[in-house]
């Protein structure tokens, strides 16, 4: 069942005014994200349509897929972070800008002993620093899966959701701020479909290579404040949980993300999807990778805690295979659920009157959750100290390898899904 009313902010319901370039779009709606979610062609669902209350905001925003900075008309945002400065480790930035942006981290030299919990550096998971949780990368339940998907909301994910829809499989969609202004009835489509939304922040740039106001702002822009932030704005409610891009994290960082009340959700397993095509990555190596994880699910690897893989929602062949392996995953697993519903995480957003199932009602059927309020209904002027925390949640493997960006892609409609070739029909670059 999708959770229409989960959209609760008016915003959703006000009328767009598309423009279009293809000679058929004009029979599309695009007004709504329930209009948005029946367009099959994806050429259509990637045209650029108008949004008027993320127009409207945008002075209130830093640049899409730019790095996000403080804006100088931002009073709560700097108030905020002088509240916090005295809480952030005193950790320099990894390695020199912009090449650091992406990954690239020089000459530079770092203590073997990991002093800072450099995750990059050694999959670290448990701060150093007093007083920061540790990172999520498995699960408390036993042969469980967290499932999850990083880099959304890509515009062509209608079939992929409809698919999920079909299988009565929700899942931790972690939605990068600059794709939720630019596609904002895709992100609707998330919450409306009983999804559990993170962050995953405002430009996926590698989070220890970035000043400690950068960080707060990729964090503070993408979904923390209920005044400034792009999810709350365009699906209604402000996150609790966030992913960093290409799991880079430290202290410095993970103080950061805790005194702005998010949780750091990691991983264990890395299908290393978003890789294709890149140096000798093939298409073979991802399917290796899923099975190796299926593999282990079927040895009794996780018979004692439950485990969670790095995939994403960037491509036509991310969520291509996503689908390919869905049911040896389900076989694998006995559950796959969202993240939160793991730790039985009963209200995910800050906003009262949101829930997840717990991890009791899942198994037994219950896949989305419910809505008893309309939250606060804030857009842009309300007002929050953007503390709130979901619930208690206590605590990889990738590589430093930049990406060269998210591709607009076609995918086959849930009819012929399995047998979705490979179609890439634009590039949108994240880097």
């Amino acid at each position: 069942m999708r959770l229409s009313s989960f959209v609760a902010s008016p915003l959703s319901c006000l009328f767009i005014s598309a423009f279009v370039f293809s000679p058929c779009a004009s029979a599309q709606d695009r007004t709504t994200e329930q209009g948005e979610a029946q367009i099959s062609d994806p050429n259509i669902e990637c045209t650029p349509y108008q949004y008027p209350p993320v127009g409207n905001a945008k002075n209130n925003f830093p640049l899409s897929w730019t790095v996000a900075t403080i804006l100088s008309s931002d009073s709560d945002a700097q108030s905020k972070y002088q509240s916090i400065e005295s809480l952030i480790p005193n950790i320099p930035p990894k390695g020199t800008q912009p090449q650091s942006l992406v990954g690239n981290w020089g000459n530079i030299t770092y203590d073997p002993s990991d002093p800072d919990c450099w995750w990059t550096f050694e999959k670290c998971t448990t701060p150093k620093v007093p007083g920061i949780p540790d990172d999520i990368a498995g699960l408390p339940e036993p042969n469980t899966l967290g499932y999850g998907f990083d880099d959304g909301p890509n515009c062509s994910h209608n079939a992929f959701y409809d698919f999920l829809q079909s299988r009565d499989q929700t899942a931790t969609m972690f939605y990068i701020g600059s794709n939720v202004m630019d596609w904002p009835l895709e992100a609707q489509r998330g919450l409306a479909d009983g999804h559990e939304i993170c962050v995953h922040t405002w430009s996926h740039r590698y989070m220890t290579s970035l000043t400690n106001d950068e960080a707060f702002s990729e964090l503070w822009y993408s979904g923390i404040t209920k005044q400034m932030q792009i999810i709350k704005l365009v699906i209604g409610v402000t996150p609790t949980c966030w992913r960093p891009p290409f799991g880079d994290v430290d202290d410095r960082i993970r103080a950061i993300a805790n005194a702005l009340g998010l949780t750091t959700i990691m991983w264990q397993y890395d299908s290393n999807d978003w890789r294709v095509g890149s140096g000798n990555i093939t298409e073979a190596d991802i399917d290796a990778n899923y099975m190796d994880l299926i593999a282990a699910a079927q040895n009794g690897t996780f018979g004692a805690s439950g485990t969670m893989m790095l995939t994403h929602e960037l491509n036509n062949f991310t969520m291509s295979e996503a689908v390919k392996f869905y049911d040896q995953l389900a076989s694998a697993f006995s559950y796959l659920v969202p993240v939160g519903v793991a730790f039985n995480v009963s209200n995910p957003y800050v906003e009262d009157g949101y829930t997840l199932p717990s991890f009791a009602e899942y198994i037994a059927g219950t896949h989305t959750g419910s809505v008893t309020g309309s939250g606060d209904g804030d857009t842009i002027g309300g007002s929050s100290d953007s503390s709130g925390t979901g619930g208690s949640i206590p605590s990889g493997n990738s590589t430093i390898t930049s990406k060269s960006g998210a591709a607009i892609v076609s995918l086959s409609h849930v009819g012929s899904f399995a047998s979705a070739a490979v179609l890439i029909t634009g590039i949108q670059f994240m880097l």
